[in-house]
């Protein structure tokens, strides 16, 4: 038996050639314990762990169900391009996350399309002076890389911009090998540890600049793909459609100014 250090979700631990091998709970497949375990793997454990209910929770617990669902995933671990709730069907991206409408269970996805950048922003707490931009920097890209095995090439920026915090990560279809580490599966650890919410059998994240322990208050994550996603206008915020809707009026009006001046 051995312990599974990057993934406390998983049983059936074993020595494989001098690896540790476990099963990833809820799928069964199985996955080495010394890098990253795909998202898809990841999601489908804690949803099932959800499920399961092994421990009564105080009356007063809830759960973030905010983009988790139950997913389909390939034996590689990869997410299947369509995912489905019942008769209600989507696509997603290489993050798993939804990429288009939800349709019913006819809808055809061709490709599961690679997420190409991946944007983590973070708001950390007030303080009375700003952090060193150097030593922050210079933390996010130990942690990336020493933590989450991520080649510091695919980290493209790390900026401060008092109290935003943001880190770029980058990795084309052509920059994603056989058994290297993917920007998906990295952004969903780390997001995890800076939420309280570790993936690791036994090792949180402190995050800490220069000796100081920094309290975040927000995160968040944005996708970009390769191709663009296929969001139809009736998905959009009334929001959205209202600064899209004012744009469009404006830009009528300085055409109706021109061809007036024109004359």
């Amino acid at each position: 038996a051995c312990i599974c250090e990057k993934n406390k979700r998983v049983n059936n631990c074993r020595v494989d050639n001098g690896r540790c091998l476990c099963d990833a709970v809820g799928s069964g497949i199985a996955v080495y314990c010394d890098t990253l375990t795909p998202k898809c793997l990841l999601m489908k454990a804690e949803v099932t762990g959800s499920k399961s209910a092994r421990r009564e929770k105080p009356k007063d617990a809830f759960e973030d169900t905010d983009g988790l669902y139950d997913p389909e995933c390939e034996n590689s671990g990869a997410f299947k391009a369509k995912q489905c709730n019942g008769t209600t069907c989507w696509c997603v991206n290489t993050a798993g996350v939804r990429r288009t409408d939800k349709h019913d269970a006819d809808l055809k996805c061709n490709q599961l399309v690679r997420t190409r950048w991946i944007i983590i922003e973070m708001k950390h707490a007030e303080r009375n002076a700003p952090l060193n931009a150097e030593s922050l920097k210079k933390f996010f890209m130990d942690t990336i890389t020493n933590r989450y095995l991520l080649d510091g090439r695919f980290i493209t920026s790390v900026l401060y911009e008092n109290p935003y915090i943001t880190i770029d990560l980058k990795q084309n279809s052509s920059d994603k090998y056989l058994g290297g580490v993917d920007i998906a599966d990295v952004a969903y650890y780390f997001e995890k540890d800076v939420k309280g919410d570790s993936i690791f059998h036994n090792n949180r994240l402190n995050v800490s600049i220069d000796n100081e322990a920094l309290k975040l208050e927000k995160t968040a994550v944005y996708y970009i793909d390769e191709i663009a996603p296929e969001f139809s206008m009736r998905s959009l915020t009334p929001g959205v459609i209202a600064v899209i809707v004012v744009v469009v009026i404006a830009i009528v009006a300085a055409i109706v100014v021109l061809v007036s001046s024109n004359k």
